[in-house]
């Protein structure tokens, strides 16, 4: 584990475990994928970042859970789930989206093709 991931998580050490989960999924799924832990999110990118974990408040602090990490991803239409924590359309026909994740189980085939399809989707950004 580098030590960067190690600090970033060093005041929310039980997320780490959901990260590291998250992680193995992104490098097992993806192709060519580099990590840059930044102060408020860790990007995953191939030309362009393309995933992001952070702890966004994208819930009130009564509906968060006490461990999570959100994981957030951008694709060229917004999706419509109940997962989506949050949407928004930075630029025109560029959606980020956020989810609050919890639990191991939920980083699953349906997080993950979106993930994967954020990858090709910003593969292809000029």
């Amino acid at each position: 584990m580098d030590q960067n991931v190690l600090y970033f998580f060093d005041g929310k050490p039980e997320a780490l475990p959901l990260y590291e989960a998250f992680e193995e999924r992104v490098f097992s799924e993806v192709g060519g994928v580099k990590v840059k832990v930044q102060k408020t999110q860790i990007a995953f990118s191939n030309r362009h970042n393309f995933a992001f974990v952070s702890f966004l408040p994208v819930r009130k602090a009564k509906e968060r859970p006490e461990v999570y990490i959100v994981v957030t991803f951008g694709l060229g239409y917004r999706v419509r789930s109940l997962r989506i924590d949050a949407a928004v359309e930075p630029y025109p026909g560029r959606f980020t989206h956020h989810v609050l994740v919890s639990g191991a189980g939920e980083i699953d085939d349906e997080l993950m093709g979106w993930v994967k399809e954020a990858a090709v989707f910003s593969d292809g950004k000029r």
